[in-house]
C-alpha cells in the first residue's frame, strides 16, 4: 500500500469511529465500509441487453441478438469496445459526480463494485487482457482536484482483475470542459491532448482504458488511437456508467 493510500485507510478508519456508517444515498445505516444500502444499489439503472456492443447504449425494443446502434455503425473507432454496466442516471450519477466534483472519495468504493460488474461482461472476460489504463488528466486539473478518478478506480480495479494499472498516458494539452460541446467539437477539442509515455510498454499488448463515464467517446477514442499507434495489440475501455 502506498503512503497515500495508507494515510487514507487511516483516516476513513478514524472516521468511521466518529461517524456511524451510513448509505451515501438516502443516509440509512449501514455496515461498517458499506456505502450504500440495499434498497438505494438495487435503484441504480443497471444497462441489460439489448444494447449496443460496441458503446454499451441501451436500447429500448425488441431486438434479441447483437447489434451496433446507428452512432457506432457510421462511425470509425480506435477502440474495440466499450464496457459499461448502469446508466449515469439517478443515483449512479449523483456517486460520481460527488466523488469527480467534491472530494468525495469514500464513493470510488461503491463506484469500483459497480464498475467490477464490467469484468464479467463477455466483451471483457472473453478476452484476456493485460493491463488498465487510466484516462489521464491534465497535471493542473489534477492539481486543482487533488485526484484524478480513473486512476482511483483502475487502482482499486486491477487487484480484482488480478491485472497490473499501466499508467501509460500523459494530457499534454490542457482542455477545456467537454460537457458543453458536441461530438464533433469534443474531438477536435481533444486532437493532441495524449500521449504515451514510454511506447515499448505498450507495444503488443491488450489494454484496458478506465474513465468514471462514457458519453460520446471522445475521448476514450483519442486515447486509444495514439495508444493503437504506439503498437498495442486492442484496446477496449471499461467505465462505471454510460451517459
Amino acid at each position: 500500500m502506498s503512503i497515500l493510500g495508507g494515510i487514507r485507510h487511516i483516516t476513513e478508519g478514524a472516521l468511521g469511529l466518529i461517524y456511524p456508517p451510513h448509505c451515501a444515498a438516502c443516509g440509512s445505516d449501514t455496515s461498517p465500509g458499506i456505502h450504500i444500502c440495499e434498497s438505494c444499489n438495487e435503484g441504480a439503472d443497471r444497462i441489460e441487453p439489448p444494447r449496443c456492443e460496441r458503446c454499451s447504449q441501451p436500447f429500448d425494443g425488441a431486438i434479441t441478438g447483437s447489434f451496433e446502434c446507428s452512432n457506432c455503425s457510421e462511425r470509425s473507432f480506435h477502440f474495440d469496445c466499450a464496457v459499461a454496466p448502469y446508466r449515469s442516471k439517478g443515483v449512479v450519477r449523483e456517486f460520481i459526480h460527488r466523488f469527480k466534483y467534491n472530494g468525495h472519495l469514500e464513493l470510488r468504493h461503491p463506484l469500483t463494485d459497480w464498475a467490477t460488474q464490467a469484468l464479467e461482461d463477455e466483451r471483457i472476460a472473453g478476452h484476456p487482457f493485460d493491463a488498465f489504463v487510466p484516462v489521464p488528466l491534465h497535471w493542473w486539473r489534477r492539481a486543482r482536484r487533488g485526484f484524478n478518478q480513473a486512476d482511483e478506480l483502475a487502482s482499486l480495479l486491477a487487484p480484482r482483475a488480478k491485472v497490473p494499472v499501466l499508467r501509460a498516458l500523459k494530457r499534454i494539452r490542457y482542455t477545456t470542459t467537454q460537457t458543453a460541446f458536441d461530438r464533433r467539437e469534443r474531438m477536435e477539442n481533444l486532437r493532441g491532448a495524449f500521449i504515451v509515455r514510454h511506447p515499448p510498454a505498450v507495444l503488443s499488448r491488450h489494454l484496458i482504458l478506465v474513465d468514471d463515464v462514457f458519453t460520446t467517446g471522445s475521448t476514450v477514442d483519442e486515447c486509444a488511437r495514439v495508444l493503437r499507434e504506439a503498437g498495442a495489440a486492442s484496446v477496449r475501455a471499461l467505465t462505471v456508467a454510460r451517459g
